[in-house]
């Protein structure tokens, strides 16, 4: 199975558009969205091209193939107008037989994660910086980082888990940035 990670959209046409190129030449069965869909949020800057009624078009196209968790900056406003449920505080995955706990990070995080077994894929975003280790614990932490407002020098990203391997890549190139080959479960 092939899944395709992006978190903490912000409201940036742009940023999708360069997503869907992406989706389109990796072609996932799956997209996970972890949050922060429409608002850029008080602590972040506005966007040049800041458009969410774009981004809710460019999304709803794609809304049978995504599961999505609410980010921080997500209200009940912005799910009247995505068509796929943005609402739930986490979720989980189940690919080739291993556990992802899906969520923003704003709750759940790799400083804070919840009780997951060793192994187990806790797949956050909201720091807008890429991340792929394994924690003391055993639990894997997987961010994408994000696809329009990247920070701590980074490249805008997305993630990418296939065959048991997870990989961050940079929005615009494709290019893999970091990958873990995951352990057997």
């Amino acid at each position: 199975m092939k899944v395709l990670f992006f978190s903490d959209v912000h409201g940036s046409p742009e940023s999708v558009t360069l997503l869907r190129r992406q989706i389109d030449r990796l072609a996932p069965e799956q997209l996970v969205l972890l949050g922060d869909v429409l608002y850029h949020g008080p602590r972040n800057p506005l966007r040049p091209d800041y458009a969410p009624q774009l981004v809710v078009e460019q999304l709803n196209g794609l809304k049978e193939r995504i599961t999505a968790v609410r980010g921080n900056c997500d209200s009940e406003v912005d799910q009247m107008l995505l068509a796929f449920p943005i609402m739930s505080e986490y979720a989980t995955l189940l690919a080739d037989g291993r556990h992802f706990f899906l969520t923003h990070g704003h709750h759940w995080g790799p400083g804070n994660p919840p009780p997951l077994p060793a192994g187990a894929v806790l797949a956050c975003g909201h720091t807008h910086i890429p991340q792929l280790e394994v924690l003391e614990n055993g639990i894997v932490a997987f961010n994408p980082g994000s696809v329009s407002l990247p920070k701590g020098g980074c490249k805008a990203s997305f993630g990418v888990y296939e065959d048991g391997t997870l990989r961050i890549c940079e929005l615009e190139s494709g290019n893999e940035m970091m990958s873990m080959q995951l352990q057997q479960s």
